[in-house]
């Protein structure tokens, strides 16, 4: 057992560089009480309707055959090693998940030998808990770059979401610090996932029963601040990504520096850059959830977000001519641009104007940030007006009292959305 919970706190440890999951990498130890989040490789993501679900998040293996500059695992790292068997993975979920320990399981691995080898390991794994242990609980599976089709085909009839790595955003960039890897074998396999999403969901209206394959979907993973890719070209990747692959999420990593220094890397210091990182997934949230398109957020003049305030904000402030917005006569669209307005508070505004015109009062028991959102709108018993305040005035203002959801330190893990 002591064999077996050393190479968990090697494995899991070793998976927390992989952000795939909306929360991980928990520096709570146990100093007396029950559980040891730093320890167990346990984290937490979050489903569609909130809810908040326990993964066993950790790599088969961390030898690798790459020796990606960026990565914890790669091969000229001085680090321990350890590898999982088959069995080991198998018991460790089922355990875990009979203790409720967990409610799902993360997995991913270095590659050793080749990526056939290893990807068949991983898909023996999973249909191993699905057939023999007949487990029905979540899986994400993290495909092995360069894996055959007829793996990755059959691994997705028993996972219920699959991911692999683009790892930089740019191709240039990959070159510079993982020369032996390229993004084609991370789009083919992305494409491929897509086509037999798309073709049994063709079947599924002619056949009555069809294999659930990839149910929630795919996504892949970016790490940013290793190499000088702009903002711009970042979201630029994940744009085309989205629309030619059909994911579910894009996933931002801060680059960083692990164990040594590398010739090639870039000198952040000990913290990685969160704020950009935050910045960049609130932007993500803008372009899928707002309806604005990427150039209306970043372009040639403006190719690097604004770290001081949030993307939205930044938007309006630089676009003064479709301010203040009517809270009573707007559309839904233009409402939920308003700095400081979400979608839910939005909603809230439509369905209460019907009853009659809205005043502060009310809004400010919308959940709305008020302080924010009265430069940008009138309401039926105030009136702002952009005209002599400029907006740096706005800003100053808005940086000034503090109203930004952005202020005080951001924890490793931690994403901020805003309204």
């Amino acid at each position: 057992m002591d064999r077996i919970e050393e190479k968990l706190k090697i494995l899991a440890d070793a998976a927390k560089y992989d952000v795939s999951c909306s929360s991980s990498g928990s520096k709570r130890q146990n100093t007396g009480g029950i559980g040891d989040a730093s320890f167990g490789g346990i984290c937490h993501t979050y489903t569609e309707d909130g809810r908040c679900v326990s993964l066993l998040k950790i790599l088969l293996t961390n030898h690798c055959i790459y020796d990606c500059a960026f990565c914890v695992s790669r091969r000229s790292n001085d680090v321990k090693r350890a590898a999982f068997t088959v069995e080991e993975v198998v018991d460790l979920t089922m355990n875990f998940y009979r203790r409720n320990y967990i409610e799902g399981l993360f997995l991913s691995s270095g590659i050793f030998k080749n990526a056939d080898f290893t990807m068949e390991r991983l898909l023996l794994i999973v249909k191993k808990l699905r057939t023999e242990q007949r487990y029905n609980g979540y899986i994400h599976l993290k495909t092995i770059p360069g894996a055959s089709e007829e793996l990755i085909r059959e691994a997705g009839l028993y996972v219920d979401r699959m991911s692999i790595n683009l790892e930089l955003p740019t191709e240039e960039g990959l070159k510079l610090l993982a020369p032996e890897k390229d993004h084609d074998s991370v789009k083919k396999p992305l494409a491929f996932v897509k086509e037999q999403i798309q073709q049994l969901r063709s079947e599924a209206k002619m056949i009555k029963h069809t294999p659930s394959f990839v149910p929630a979907g795919q996504s892949t993973q970016m790490v940013i601040g290793a190499t000088p890719e702009t903002d711009l070209q970042i979201m630029s990747v994940a744009n085309t990504f989205y629309q030619d692959y059909k994911l579910k999420r894009v996933y931002y990593s801060g680059f960083v520096p692990i164990h040594q220094e590398h010739s090639l890397l870039p000198s952040i210091g000990s913290a990685p850059p969160l704020l950009r990182e935050n910045r960049l997934y609130q932007t993500d949230w803008l372009l899928r959830f707002y309806d604005f398109r990427l150039d209306e957020i970043l372009n040639a003049e403006h190719s690097h977000l604004d770290l001081e305030v949030d993307p939205k904000l930044s938007w309006a402030l630089r676009n003064p001519q479709y301010f203040p917005i009517d809270i009573n006569t707007a559309d839904y669209k233009m409402i939920i641009r308003i700095p400081g307005v979400g979608r839910q508070s939005a909603l809230k505004i439509m369905q209460a104007r019907k009853f009659g015109k809205l005043r502060e009062y009310q809004l400010k028991k919308m959940g709305i940030a008020f302080n924010r959102a009265r430069h940008f709108m009138v309401c039926a018993d105030s009136v702002v007006s952009l005209g002599t305040p400029s907006m740096e005035t706005v800003r100053g203002h808005i940086l000034s009292k503090g109203n930004s959801k952005y202020k005080g330190k951001i924890g490793q893990g931690q994403l901020l959305l805003f309204s």
